[in-house]
């Protein structure tokens, strides 16, 4: 009988978990459905756009599948497309945005996870001026220093090279992601720094030793961050490179703004998609990974 009453309590007892709403849980599952449909839709139009022929196209039926689906047009947007005044389609873009993400990406990483560091793990006398210089910056409109950038990268005989780009995306990088470290180290156990300064461990030595193997989530949050601005970039690629170093969404715009005659709306999806395929690919593969960085401390502060 004791054990029946026990049993009886627990089951009453106001710490239990509540029983699932199945009535919520179906409204709250069709109100994602939905928006996930409405999110998905312009990247439907897209795919099926980009398989049809121009006659298709023509007849309206945006959202029908393609009758005669053909790769053809993705080939000719990667190959063949007029950007500008050279006929090489996208391929040329894509080498280019990947010779400006390479060095942007490594030396954003290099400069701001070091800073950080010190900013976070030593003491600095300037720390907390230098922290509101990086707020102040983070926050600044690219357009506003634009025109100081360019005179920099010319005195420098950067302007106009893919390297000068990556340079342009690693200053526009640094105060930002240099707090994302910064908040980041913070929450490392200061007992850690202070066992390897007394084993004799100095500045370097106990980033490299200590704290980078806990860095692992932070660097994987960081580092989706920049491959996706860098690549999605449009603004700094057109005005610090040149017609031989622009990156593919630069391409992308030549190419829907070159083409004369008849507007190829299928050449223009099929380009949309490859420049979008990228960032499209580091989302699935690495989002759970994203997630799990954020939820391990990445933002806090």
């Amino acid at each position: 009988m004791r054990i029946a009453t026990d049993i009886r309590n627990a089951m009453v007892s106001p710490n239990r978990i509540p029983p699932k709403n199945p009535v919520a849980t179906v409204v709250v599952f069709l109100i994602l459905v939905v928006f996930a449909v409405l999110f998905a839709m312009p990247l439907y139009v897209m795919i099926v756009t980009s398989l049809k022929s121009m006659d298709e196209i023509r007849m309206g039926r945006i959202f029908g599948l393609p009758l005669k689906p053909s790769l053809e047009y993705w080939d000719y947007a990667w190959n063949t497309a007029a950007s500008g005044f050279l006929n090489k389609g996208l391929r040329s873009g894509f080498w280019n945005s990947i010779k400006i993400l390479i060095p942007s990406l490594l030396m954003s990483v290099a400069v701001s996870s070091i800073c950080g560091y010190a900013l976070a793990c030593w003491r600095v006398k300037v720390g907390n001026f230098l922290l509101s210089c990086l707020l102040i910056c983070a926050f600044i409109p690219f357009p506003i220093i634009m025109y100081p950038l360019i005179k920099m990268t010319a005195a420098v005989k950067l302007y106009n090279t893919s390297f000068g780009v990556s340079i342009i995306h690693t200053i526009l990088a640094v105060p930002i992601v240099t707090m994302i470290f910064k908040n980041f180290f913070s929450s490392i156990p200061t007992e850690l720094i202070k066992a390897s300064r007394m084993d004799g461990g100095r500045f370097l030595g106990t980033f490299v030793h200590v704290v980078l193997p806990l860095s692992g989530n932070i660097m994987i949050v960081v580092a989706i961050m920049q491959i996706t601005g860098i690549w999605n970039d449009f603004l700094v690629g057109i005005t610090f490179g040149k017609v031989t170093a622009y990156p593919m969404t630069v391409n992308l715009n030549n190419i829907t703004q070159t083409q004369t005659g008849v507007k190829t709306y299928n050449v223009y999806m099929a380009a949309a998609m490859l420049t979008a395929i990228p960032p499209l690919v580091i989302y699935f593969v690495s989002g759970k990974l994203f997630i799990r960085g954020i939820t391990a401390g990445a933002l806090k502060g």
